[in-house]
């Protein structure tokens, strides 16, 4: 991770540039890190943030087997996330926590799990989103970006809900897949995305697409692209998509 991050509720922060201070204990992956990856001691500063927060300096105040004390210093407003959404079908649970690690990290503001009709009913009943192991896959992406900002998660239980459900949601649209599309992603003029009118990406399950949900998203004002005549594992096609539409939209750049 190159940056700690903090939940709100471990250290006291108010509004713009605060200070604060808290506690991780021995068992806490954070401090485990700051001990034995960043070798800091007491009196040595590190790289840290608060979830959808202020970004900043954390100084170790006390560190033992116990546990380690710290005062965190805001420095930096939140950093805003990109106007590009991520609709995805339910992969594999290992591939899910690969796929929204790499897609916070790319800074996505939304991503939205789908069940699809080709895909395994099991990777919807997984407890992967439950059990908070997907917001841990996030928070993995936001730290190794080194951002405080993260993306929210909506599940939906079929293509069809999710279409209808965000039908009146003003945004650019494509969908990513194979058959008949209109050109590769590319080529395809994407638009100035805004918070307002942002970019959604909808990307099918290991199966992909099937013949009633390709015509659901072209009913549903979804563009249709490419990646190239190669067939892509669901996380490779989510980063390669994701790194395209952001160059092309300028967001890549600084």
């Amino acid at each position: 991770m190159n940056i700690v991050l903090f939940e709100a509720a471990e250290v006291s922060v108010g509004d713009g540039i605060a200070t604060g201070t808290g506690r991780l204990g021995r068992g806490d992956p954070r401090y485990l890190h700051i001990k034995k990856v960043l070798r800091k001691k007491a009196g040595d500063g590190f790289a840290a943030g608060v979830v959808d927060g202020p970004e900043g300096t954390a100084r170790v105040l006390a560190l033992d087997e116990g546990g380690l004390s710290f005062e965190f210093r805001a420095e930096r407003h939140m950093r805003p996330l990109f106007p590009v959404r991520l609709a995805v079908g339910f992969p594999r649970p290992i591939q899910l926590k690969r796929l929204l690690r790499d897609a916070a990290s790319l800074g996505v503001e939304r991503v939205y799990l789908i069940g699809t009709e080709l895909g395994e009913r099991s990777y919807r009943d997984s407890s992967l989103v439950d059990r908070g192991a997907a917001r841990e896959s996030l928070l993995e992406g936001v730290s190794q970006a080194r951002g405080t900002a993260l993306p929210s998660l909506d599940l939906y239980d079929s293509a069809r809900e999710f279409v209808e459900t965000t039908a009146d949601e003003d945004a650019e649209r494509v969908l990513l897949d194979t058959a008949d599309p209109e050109s590769s992603l590319f080529s395809m003029d994407l638009g100035t995305p805004t918070p307002r009118r942002p970019l959604v990406l909808a990307i099918g399950s290991e199966r992909g697409w099937s013949a009633a949900e390709r015509a659901l998203f072209r009913e549903g004002g979804y563009r249709v692209a490419s990646l190239g005549p190669r067939i892509l594992r669901t996380e490779t096609a989510t980063v390669a998509a994701l790194s395209i539409a952001l160059a092309k939209i300028g967001r890549m750049e600084g």
